[in-house]
């Protein structure tokens, strides 16, 4: 059974069958509705159902909590429609026009960046072209159907390769595959791009850039792009990590920092090692922003890394004056099967 999906205040309409989720509905017609995970961990496709009713898979997403849905909001990677819908989400415009595509590709190299993360290299054949904005993602997909996500590090402008960061999970089938048994030149095949986490161009708002762990590869291609376009508006990039091997690019926001003025780079470390002999910040990443900034209102945020540091962070910030129209994030969980 079809049903009909309107968007406010856009007014675009779409068509979404029973048995496929609003977003999937969506992006199968091009409709540029905001997404990031596409696993109900993130949030970020989160809308307010104005009329009609939805089911879910499972009981309740992890995203979604029951307040939430009690006051009427809904996860459009994970709802099903149940009756013709009016809904008040967010449209991405910026993506509108991007095809999503299948396609193979080659790595061209890999790089170990540090003890558990590798830098992948990978190009197209012949005369294929990729499209996408900084921060956002692509998804392999391996041999039995089941996809791994990655978020792409470069920016457009540095388009001729696509980069990735892999962290390195005992058990996980792409990592342990990139980190042993991976053979120069081997094709696989992705799809993307994916996400709606890309740079707001037209804001004068300045930015917090919050990552966690390898969250730290869609941040370095908005920044990229920044630059790129001149931008100087204030960047304010938050790293947070266990330790400090595990600042695997330190170098390069350290250079950033140093290169631009309007770029502050602030480093923390929630369990430093002892040979660290660390004298920066620590604990939680999500709370140094709140130690520094008692006013978050008029900031965009950007968040990339783990649910619960994103999750997290949302939750605090939005006590310090931030609005979930200037919150914007790419949420993953390594490993996490997909199809």
């Amino acid at each position: 059974m079809k049903f009909s999906v309107l968007v406010e205040p856009d007014g675009t309409s779409f068509e979404a069958t029973e048995d496929e989720s609003i977003l999937d509905a969506a992006m199968r017609q091009d409709v540029p509705l905001a997404y990031s995970c596409r696993d109900g961990l993130c949030g970020a496709c989160k809308a307010r159902l104005l009329e009609g009713s939805v089911i879910y898979p499972e009981e309740r997403p992890e995203a979604l909590s029951d307040a939430e849905m009690q006051e009427g909001l809904a996860l459009l990677c994970q709802a099903r429609p149940t009756s013709d819908l009016r809904l008040e989400a967010n449209i991405a415009d910026a993506i509108a026009g991007i095809p999503i595509r299948k396609m193979p590709c080659r790595v061209s190299s890999s790089e170990q960046l540090s003890h558990d993360v590798m830098r992948i290299l990978l190009t197209l054949p012949g005369k294929l072209q990729f499209q996408f904005l900084a921060g956002q993602y692509i998804d392999f997909i391996l041999k039995d159907g089941r996809r791994r996500s990655y978020s792409i590090a470069n920016a457009p402008h540095d388009g001729d390769h696509i980069e990735l960061h892999v962290r390195y999970v005992e058990g996980g089938e792409f990592a342990e595959y990139a980190f042993g048994n991976m053979p120069d030149k081997a094709m696989l095949r992705i799809e993307g791009p994916l996400g709606t986490f890309y740079l707001r161009e037209d804001s004068q708002c300045p930015i917090i850039f919050m990552a966690g762990g390898t969250g730290f590869a869609p941040i370095k291609g908005l920044i990229e792009h920044s630059l790129k376009l001149g931008q100087t508006r204030p960047i304010h990039l938050y790293w947070g990590a266990r330790a400090l091997r595990d600042l695997y690019a330190n170098d390069m926001a350290e250079q950033w920092a140093s290169q631009y003025d309007h770029i502050q780079y602030v480093p923390v470390l929630s369990n430093p090692a002892d040979d660290d002999n660390w004298q920066g910040r620590t604990g939680f990443v999500h709370d140094a922003i709140m130690e520094d900034f008692k006013d978050l209102s008029c900031f965009d945020i950007y968040a990339g890394g783990p649910p619960e540091m994103v999750n997290a962070g949302f939750d605090s910030f939005c006590t310090r004056g931030l609005t979930a129209e200037h919150y914007f994030s790419d949420s993953f969980e390594y490993a996490r099967d997909k199809k």
